[in-house]
């Protein structure tokens, strides 16, 4: 139940900032956002507020932010309709009424839709039983009403999606992906504050490692390297990184004493570093540590991530190395288990999962989005939006079934790799 919860948690967090990005975006632009969604399938609940409707659905394996004009639009008013309308104090339709609704009867102005346009001129023309013919202005925010539960705003041009400047759109897409990164970085700036930094003092030594051939003692300060002053475990580390392998020239400070000693790193090929094999004492950080400390550690760990997908690309590894949301919830209930500082570095690291996968030019993915949206500039003029929406949905099949596959490795990884 913990892994559940805490898996449920961690991804909705993930879910709502990446979202979020999107829909303060497309707000910014003036693009009508029809629902604000956590999660996919049913809705276990749903409210509106102002124009847009916020729910939370039953699969909590992702969100969307549904924003008019982004796919084309689908007119549910049709010339030939009965309809009711709502009329405001300027005589404006502000909310159009279909049979099924239990309000249409209440209504005094009914009729048949002969001509109507929801997104330019904003009129609909009515032909009433007894033969006449109304026409009314429709208010831009207008509803269409078809049952009790459900309603569309109206989406006059100006508020869709493909209406927006090639630079509105591209920003609206991006926000989502940036704001996955962003969250990632402060979350590691987060851990930085929490945990500190590494000093320039040895808490203890690994047995038979360089550190202890060489002579080096818990207590014991490293003030150079090769005649380059240290200032911290970082710099530390960077010097041991350019040794290559190669023996350092060490100055130490051991109570009153200063002495040098010669250190070998040798090569850790899990991790792909040198190591001495020290571990430093920690110290409290400051804020300039902080922040840089956190944007190092997210540089870090985006290289490592695209060296993953170059490696998966190449075939260095195949699909039973990919791990999918079976093997991410084990792994959340696993550093739940282990204590906050854990499950925050757990989450800032799939949060920048999330933000950089985003990224890719995968259809359905935003990465593909945005390719579309530079193909547009390019060529001068937007590419059939039929055709677009066909590439993203092929796209988004081919997607799920990865994730079948990659469900199908996690459970046998999870549930019987020990059996």
């Amino acid at each position: 139940m913990q892994t559940i919860l805490s898996f449920v948690i961690v991804l909705s967090i993930l879910v709502f900032i990446h979202e979020l990005g999107h829909f303060l975006f497309a707000k910014r632009a003036g693009i009508l956002v029809r629902e604000f969604a956590i999660g996919f399938g049913p809705k276990i609940f749903s409210r509106w507020k102002g124009e847009t409707l916020y729910s939370i659905r039953a699969l909590p394996l992702g969100g969307f932010v549904r924003m008019a004009g982004e796919d084309p639009e689908i007119v549910e008013l049709q010339t030939g309709s009965e309809v009711a309308v709502e009329l405001d104090d300027q005589e404006r339709v502000t909310g159009l009424f279909f049979p099924t609704h239990p309000k249409y009867q209440s209504l005094p102005v009914k009729g048949k839709v002969t001509a109507m346009d929801l997104e330019k001129d904003l009129f609909v023309r009515l032909e009433t039983e007894d033969g006449r013919s109304l026409l009314y202005d429709v208010h831009p925010q207008a509803f269409l009403y078809r049952d009790q539960k459900e309603k569309t705003q109206i989406a006059p041009l100006d508020r869709q999606f493909s209406s927006k400047t090639l630079g509105q759109r591209a920003l609206t897409i991006l926000a989502g992906p940036v704001f996955n990164i962003v969250l990632a970085a402060v979350l590691f700036m987060v851990l930085v504050k929490l945990t500190g930094v590494e000093s320039k003092v040895i808490h203890d030594v690994v047995p038979g490692s360089p550190a202890a051939e060489a002579g080096l003692k818990s207590g014991d300060v490293i003030r150079a390297v090769n005649g380059q002053s240290i200032r911290d475990g970082d710099d530390l580390r960077e010097k041991v990184q350019q040794s290559q392998g190669q023996p350092m020239l060490v100055t130490v400070q051991r109570g009153d004493q200063v002495f040098q000693t010669k250190v070998k790193p040798i090569w850790n090929p899990q991790i792909k570093q040198y190591l001495m094999n020290v571990r430093l004492e920690q110290q409290p950080a400051t804020a300039t540590e902080v922040v840089v400390k956190g944007a190092k550690e997210t540089v870090m760990w985006t290289d490592r991530i695209f060296e993953g997908f170059g490696q998966l690309i190449t075939g260095k590894i195949g699909i039973q190395a990919l791990g999918g949301p079976v093997q991410i919830a084990s792994i959340t209930g696993q550093a739940a288990e282990a204590g906050l500082l854990a499950l925050i570095r757990w989450t800032a690291l799939l949060s920048l999962y999330l933000g950089v996968f985003n990224l890719l030019p995968i259809p359905a993915l935003d990465g593909s989005r945005l390719v579309f949206i530079g193909l547009e500039a390019l060529r001068g003029k937007p590419v059939d939006p039929n055709k677009e929406s066909m590439v993203h949905f092929v796209g988004f099949a081919l997607l799920m079934v990865l994730m079948l596959a990659v469900t199908y490795n996690d459970i046998m990884k999870v549930f019987f790799s020990q059996r």
